[in-house]
């Protein structure tokens, strides 16, 4: 199951993770886990997308972390409004440093780097306000167990 993947401390060390990028912007970070995509990787993350609400931030700044676990893929998904300020190749760069701590086996460290990369740039890009509020769930999301 998606959800057995990570230990109890490794999914608290993610969503710290989470918890420490959004204190510095008002972008939003979600995390996903499923055991299978059952469709091309970059669709069935477009679905999640839609459906976790990513993109109904007011900023339109939602990064998505989406991983199908038994397919051994990922996808890092950036909104409208954070994909028009990032230098190009960003996201990019972002899966390749987490492709490369996945192989390795350190799947909690590579993507609390990618969320930690991600939210660096939402900081930059989108600084926390006086009036910002949480749009999303801090706590990663589990689909087809």
């Amino acid at each position: 199951m998606a959800r057995d993947f990570f230990t109890v401390i490794e999914k608290q060390q993610i969503r710290q993770a989470i918890l420490d990028a959004e204190k510095k912007t008002t972008g939003e970070i979600q995390v996903h886990l499923e055991r299978h995509a059952r469709k091309p990787l970059a669709e069935r993350a477009r679905e999640v997308f839609g459906i976790l609400g990513v993109s109904r931030t007011k900023a339109r700044n939602g990064v998505l972390f989406y991983l199908a676990i038994e397919d051994h893929q990922f996808a890092v998904l950036g909104d409208s409004g954070i994909d028009k300020v990032v230098p190009p190749g960003f996201w990019d760069q972002i899966r390749e440093h987490m492709e490369h701590l996945f192989r390795q086996g350190r799947f909690t460290e590579g993507l609390c780097d990618g969320i930690r990369m991600a939210g660096d740039q939402l900081a930059e890009y989108f600084p926390i306000s006086q009036h910002d509020e949480n749009e999303l769930p801090d706590d990663i999301s589990f689909g087809n167990q």
